[in-house]
């Protein structure tokens, strides 16, 4: 993944399966917030990833928690 210098564009590229895909995007309005880079990585998670595409900020966004289901009466 690639930021401008801008941070209103972005290019990821990707490994589908059959070849390397190129998706780029810039956003109209705002800017892209990027994660911080911790021991040369990026770490987020999918759904992180995705908020991240679509521009909105990532770091509002967190794993769903599992919910543990009631207890049956006894």
């Amino acid at each position: 993944m690639f930021r401008a210098k801008r941070a209103d564009r972005i290019k990821l590229v990707f490994w589908d399966g059959t070849g390397l895909c190129l998706f780029a995007k810039r956003l109209e309005d705002g800017i892209f917030r990027w994660p911080k880079i911790e021991d040369g990585v990026m770490r987020l998670s999918a759904a992180q990833l995705s908020a991240l595409l679509e521009g909105l900020d990532w770091r509002l966004v967190h794993e769903a928690r599992e919910t543990p289901a009631p207890a049956q009466p006894g």
